[in-house]
């Protein structure tokens, strides 16, 4: 048998540490897209301004994404080219966090906005430094196609359980009997949740071991001026971005994701106004359960059916089946928004989760098997890099959907100062709740059509990187 095609299994402890990182690469959203909410319902910020703290953060990313997948990509030192990174970004994002909510309603709208704005940019920056090298960590973990998926979908299974604890984030904050308002609950939650965050981000920096696929072609850069490597990082960006298979997960990725993410919260405004007359404390545990059930959904049913497709059916026939799938559960919640009869809103959630549930569990193992394709190409190793213009892109997607959540909101006459809304705009958030996110896959059906690296042509391309290697 060709060495290539040996499967060398990552040990269980360190797929675990790696699933720890993403816990915490996705609580800090998840935590983050509950307690936006505050910002319009307790803070009283209007939709517009609550669009642009979305939005503006973004546009930081746009320059310190690529730029942080640049370095670590080029960074040798004696604890590996990502673990110092990921560290030193844990304990920023974590801090950041904390002070980001410290917020009043004696304040004012402009102030809190201002304050809010400025350490939503500092907490956006820390999170690019431990993300990117995080993400680049685990696409150098495994060359194995299958291995790749099966890493991720722990990884995937591990961070779905911020999914399953954020939504409870409402029932705390909104329970009288823990906090006098939730703009009081978000100071202190925040505290807690910042800290966590901080040491389970730190786990992968720590216990997970980076390999570098660049069979010492790391050489010294002392005498490199800034100007010579700004122009290998544009080099390196529109190569990138070339890459047909790349461009095909990144679109696809975009409108899914964001797609569903321009709408997510109006879950919340749906069953709080829609189906409890605007009380909150009406809707008790509806928003919290329907969250709950979504992840734990992903988690039990959708990662691990996933994952048995993929290795059976390959990535692209298991994406394209999954996402069809999904858009059945998005037109059934026109009819499982209930008054009437509450239980309802689960029954599509088992159909519907296939959607955004297991989404990256496939497109970071496809961008893995990217990697290598590159380098087959170009002869230069740019996980960093490749996987901070996929996340930019996603976080851009986010500002995006943010923005177009708070002009949908002001679109349909959505009015934060009242509970009882018109029935106009309760229709219209019904339907931009199935429409957005159904139109969204639907594109992204259409951008994955014939994206052709299947498991033979990664294995063709594994094979030839390691004859190129070992004749080197």
């Amino acid at each position: 048998m060709n060495n290539a095609a040996k499967v060398n299994p990552i040990p269980i402890g360190q797929k675990i540490a790696f699933g720890i990182g993403m816990l915490a690469n996705q609580m800090f959203p998840a935590a983050l897209g509950i307690f936006m909410v505050i910002l319009v319902q307790s803070l009283g910020m209007s939709p517009y301004l609550w669009g642009l703290i979305f939005f503006l953060p973004k546009l930081v990313d746009c320059v310190t994404d690529p730029v942080m997948g640049f370095i670590s990509d080029r960074t040798v030192s004696r604890w590996g080219k990502r673990r110092p990174y990921i560290f030193i970004g844990a304990i920023l994002s974590g801090l950041s966090y904390m002070a980001m909510w410290q917020l009043s309603a004696e304040n004012g709208e402009t102030y809190n906005f201002i304050y809010f704005l400025f350490w939503s940019c500092v907490f956006f920056v820390a999170l690019t430094i431990f993300s990117v090298p995080y993400v680049a960590m685990g696409y150098e973990m495994s060359d194995d196609y299958h291995e790749r998926t099966r890493l991720m979908a722990v990884a995937q299974w591990i961070g779905q359980w911020a999914w399953v604890i954020a939504p409870w984030f409402w029932v705390v904050l909104y329970d009288p009997e823990w906090f006098e308002s939730a703009t009081d609950g978000a100071r202190i939650l925040s505290v807690w949740v910042g800290g966590a965050c901080m040491l389970l981000a730190m786990v992968p920096a720590i216990f997970c071991i980076g390999h570098d696929n660049r069979e010492g072609k790391a050489a010294s850069r002392d005498n490199e001026t800034i100007g010579s490597a700004l122009k290998e990082l544009l080099q390196g960006i529109v190569v990138t971005l070339r890459c047909r298979p790349f461009q095909q997960i990144c679109i696809a990725t975009f409108f899914i994701f964001n797609a569903y993410n321009t709408v997510a919260g109006f879950a919340w405004f749906i069953i709080v106004y829609y189906m409890n007359q605007g009380d909150p404390a009406l809707a008790g545990m509806w928003p919290t359960l329907f969250g709950s059930v979504s992840a734990l959904c992903t988690c039990f049913l959708v990662i691990p059916t996933i994952s048995w497709m993929a290795q059976r059916y390959g990535k692209r026939t298991t994406f394209m089946v999954t996402q069809s799938v999904s858009i059945l559960g998005y037109v059934l919640f026109w009819w499982s928004f209930n008054p009437a009869n509450p239980y309802l809103i689960f029954a599509p959630i088992p159909i519907f989760a296939f959607g955004i549930g297991g989404l990256f569990t496939l497109m970071m193992s496809m961008t893995a098997d990217i990697c290598d394709l590159d380098e087959l190409q170009t002869g230069e190793r740019r996980e960093g890099l490749f996987g901070a213009i996929y996340w930019w892109m996603v976080k851009f997607g986010l500002a995006f959907a943010g923005l177009l959540s708070g002009l949908i909101l002001g679109f349909i006459g959505f009015d934060q100062t009242v509970a009882i809304q018109t029935d106009d705009t309760l229709a219209g958030l019904r339907m931009a709740f199935i429409v957005v996110p159904v139109s969204g896959t639907l594109i992204a059906l259409w951008a994955m059509r014939d994206y052709k690296l299947n498991e033979e042509a990664v294995e063709e391309v594994k094979i030839t990187l390691s004859e190129r290697r070992l004749t080197a």
